[in-house]
């Protein structure tokens, strides 16, 4: 955690601001008031539906299949509850 009084981080915000991207920043004030500065990255607005895909050997058709069958039931369903 790396702390700066006001008048210094206002002259050096540049190295303030980079100084956030690798730890905590404090900024105070001659009235003891303290600020936390903290970056907002851009991974940040990453989507919460963005994630990585798994390498299966199943493929488009089998999976319509399979979804298909789900709406409509199963043969083994259908034949139980006839």
């Amino acid at each position: 955690m790396k702390i700066f009084k006001y008048s210094e981080a206002r002259q050096n915000f540049s190295t303030v601001l980079n100084t956030a991207l690798k730890e905590e920043v404090i900024i105070t004030r001659k009235d003891g008031n303290r600020f936390k500065l903290v970056p907002i990255n851009k991974k940040a607005k990453k989507s919460p539906f963005d994630i990585e895909g798994i390498d299966t050997d199943i493929t488009t058709q089998e999976i319509i299949e399979i979804i298909r069958e789900c709406r409509e039931g199963s043969d083994y369903v259908k034949n139980k509850y006839q």
